[in-house]
């Protein structure tokens, strides 16, 4: 798996998280938010498939993802 780092939440409280990496191999992206854990929130997904997790990640991070900034890993 070779990732490229595109870029981490500069308003995250300490630093380390939201982040978003590209999988060049795969093609897929990698995420990293916080779990969700709001109960409330939770019942109104429904059911989760096994293996699988739910984030929050913040829409101030689109602008990392290259369909959105015109390709660039650095904007």
């Amino acid at each position: 798996m070779a990732l490229e780092f595109l870029g981490k939440d500069p308003n995250s409280p300490n630093g380390d998280s939201a982040t978003v990496w590209w999988d060049t191999e795969a093609r897929e992206y990698v995420l990293q938010g916080y779990i969700e854990t709001n109960p409330a929130t939770l019942t109104e997904l429904g059911p989760l498939p096994v293996g699988e997790v739910r984030i929050r990640f913040p829409q101030r991070m689109m602008q990392f993802f290259p369909e959105v900034n015109g390709g660039r890993a650095d904007a």
